[in-house]
Parts: structure tokens; sequence; C-alpha cells
């Protein structure tokens, strides 16, 4: 007899990015290793902050079936300028109308919780207690120490009632969990300080490598010039430093052979073409579909990701593993001390700088301009270290251990 497993999380299928393509392929797999797999989620969203057109004139509650999963969404309110306080009402209505959703899952073994939101767990605590099912949580991101830490508040917000209250709340709602995972070691060690003395385990994201593959992949229309090409592609969000970035496009715009490129969309992309008027080395691109992904990133000369300092252990940027994937190298800022740091120093991918190393970016940029026999060495350094680290088959054969462990 198969054993059924729900997953709450709003982003899913058929968001192609970020966490609605690693919740996708998990259900995929699941699926397929018989399994009866549900999902309560939203109307897909990201990273545009629109909901999707070809759902827009759907009703309010909507049942599918993807792939043979059953799938119950909820139309929840999304916000096209996401301050703080329109993305809590955005998680607050998802919250509040999947409430509904919960009741036409007729039984379950495990619930599986995808943070953010961490007021999923609220659903989940609350199925888990109707079926008598086990409760998983896995943390993709620590939503309150993000929105703490970034612009979205002021910096003195983390002291405040209102966030002492939310961290209350997500650590009481943390060890109502049977098990907690999360994406990297420092965001377990984190999650541990969350949640002392409980069950809490690592179980990276993954990439494909088959799905990113230069031997495979041919020049994108976005990245055919001649020029020496620097690649963003991902959300155009608040974690990214694009005040660094701004600076740093205005240092190298006098060498004509150095073309940037940003492909994307996200809370900040009007801001950032607004600032980025004049400059001419610089171009935006819509997002592509995941079937072009790899010839994307495959095309470029280097790789950019230009972190906040305060963003250190509150996510793990899953874009990084496909940017390595692609056997090219990375340019990364950011906190010394974050995990991203680490990786980039262990595998020998590119460069990692503190942010405001303006010269020592630019200078590494230069570096590769001239000596493209470097650039080769950390690509392939790049594609080596996640084709033995984070290997899709091999991190999903975790997670179904894991999921063993519950209903075993």
């Amino acid at each position: 007899m198969k054993k059924k497993i729900t997953i709450i999380g709003v982003n899913y299928y058929p968001e192609d990015t970020a966490i609605g393509l690693y919740t996708s392929q998990l259900t995929d797999y699941l699926h397929t290793n018989n399994y009866e797999v549900s999902v309560i989620t939203g109307f897909p969203y990201y990273p545009s902050w629109k909901i999707n057109k070809e759902y827009r004139s759907k009703k309010v509650f909507l049942k599918e079936n993807i792939n043979g999963i059953t799938t119950y969404r909820y139309k929840q309110y999304v916000p096209s300028k996401p301050t703080f306080f329109k993305r809590i009402l955005h998680l607050l209505d998802f919250t509040i109308g999947s409430f509904v959703n919960l009741f036409k899952i007729k039984s379950t073994d495990v619930v599986l919780c995808i943070v953010p939101f961490t007021s999923t767990i609220f659903l989940g605590i609350l199925l888990s207690k109707l079926k008598r099912a086990k409760l998983w949580v896995h943390v993709q991101d620590f939503e309150f120490d993000a929105a703490s830490d970034s612009d979205l508040t002021q910096k003195k917000s983390k002291k405040s009632l209102f966030f002492k209250m939310l961290f209350w709340l997500e650590k009481r709602l943390l060890k109502s969990a049977d098990i907690r995972s999360t994406i990297s070691s420092s965001m377990l060690r984190k999650l541990a300080s969350k949640s002392p003395n409980l069950k809490n385990i690592l179980l990276p994201n993954w990439v494909d490598v088959n799905d990113i593959n230069p031997k495979q992949s041919k020049t994108h229309n976005y990245l055919k010039s001649n020029a020496f090409k620097i690649l963003y592609s991902g959300n155009i969000g608040e974690k990214q430093d694009w005040e660094f970035f701004i600076r740093f496009a205005k240092s190298i715009e006098k060498n004509s052979n150095i073309e940037i490129i940003i492909v994307g969309d996200g809370s900040k992309r009007a801001w950032l073409e607004k600032k980025l008027l004049g400059l001419n080395n610089v171009m935006i691109k819509p997002p592509v579909p995941y079937n072009e992904l790899s010839d994307l990133l495959c095309s470029t000369d280097l790789h950019f990701l230009f972190q906040k300092v305060d963003v250190i252990d509150t996510v793990m940027p899953s874009k990084i593993l496909a940017m390595m994937a692609s056997q090219k190298p990375s340019l990364i800022t950011g906190s010394l001390n974050s995990e991203v740091a680490t990786i980039i120093k262990n595998s020998k991918a590119g460069a990692y700088f503190y942010s405001t190393d303006l010269k020592k970016v630019t200078s590494f940029v230069a570096t590769l301009e001239k000596d493209i026999s470097l650039g080769k060495q950390y690509g392939l350094n790049a594609r080596n270290y996640v084709s033995e680290h984070f290997s899709k088959e091999e991190i999903l054969k975790q997670f179904k251990k894991t999921l063993e462990s519950l209903t075993s």
C-alpha cells in the first residue's frame, strides 16, 4: 500500500525557479518512487510578483492533477510592490485561505511544510493532528531573519517587540515538528539555535548536471555578442546588493569589451532599471523558461552575484549551484562568513570578496577578461564540485530516506 505525503508551500509548479522548482522536482521524485503525493499551494506568481497570466481567470480555489499529483490551490493576495507589511498580508492571506484546502485531504501519513512561509506550519500542525500524521518542516529561508536584516524594515527592528514576538512564535512552531531540515550548514546551526535538543538534519538543494550541461547547450540569444559577458540570472530582489552593482557597472563602463546582462524579474527590477538609465554596458532581459536555462548559463563568460553583507545564514542561494554546473567561473560578494564563501573557497570555482572591495572585484574581472585559460579552470572546478556534492539523485535519495524514517 502506498504511503501518503501532503506538501504545503506557496511556491510550486509551474514556477520553475528557486523554491518552486525544488518543490516540484521533489514531488515528482516521490511520486515516481511509489508515494501518493498531494500538494496544498498558492497560485504561481514568482518571481514577477503577479499571478501567472494563464491562472488569473481561475476561481479562488482550484484543484488540479499535475503529472499524477493532486494539487489544491488558493488564489492568494500578491502585492505588485512587496513592502514588508504587504508581504505580511501576502503570507497571512495564503495561510488563512489555504485552511479550507486542509479538509480536502482525506488521509496522509506525513505532512511536509516548506518554509517560507513559517505560517504554513500552523496548517501543518492542524492537518497532522486531524490525520494523525507526522509533521516535517523543511526550511528554505528564514523569512523573519531575512526581513529584519533587509531594507524592508529598519535595522533596529530586530530588537522591536513585534520581531521578538515573531521569533518567539517561530521557535514554538518549529518545536512542534517531528523533524526539521534545512539547506546549508550555517542554516542548520541557526535552526539548532531555534529548536535546540531536537532532530535537525541537513538536506541541501541540488542541481541536475544533465539539465545544466555545457556539452549539450547552444549559445543563447541574449548572449550572442563577442564581448566578455558577465551574467546575473535570477530574482532581482532585496537580498542582492544592487547599490554595489551600480558602482561596479559604472567603474567598468569605459571598457567597451565588457557586457553585463541581467536576466530576471522581482521587486527591485523597476528601481534598478531607473538607476541604470544612461549606462550603456548593462542590459536587463526578462526571465527565460527552464528549458532555456542551460543555454543561458553556459553562454556567459562569468557569473556574478552581489549579496548584502547582512544576509549571512538566512538563506543559501540556490542559483549558485546552477551557476557552477554551467562550467563557468563565478564572482560573488557578501559576508566572508557566509556558506557561499566557504563553497567558493573549497571548490576554487571563482572568487568571493567582501562586498565593499570594489577594486578587488574589478581587478578580478580584468584578469579573467585577459586570461581565458584561468576562467576555464575555474569553470571545470565548479562543475566537478557540484557534481560531487550537490547531485540531484543523491540528495533526493536522502529526502526519501528521511521520509521512510517517519513512516516506518
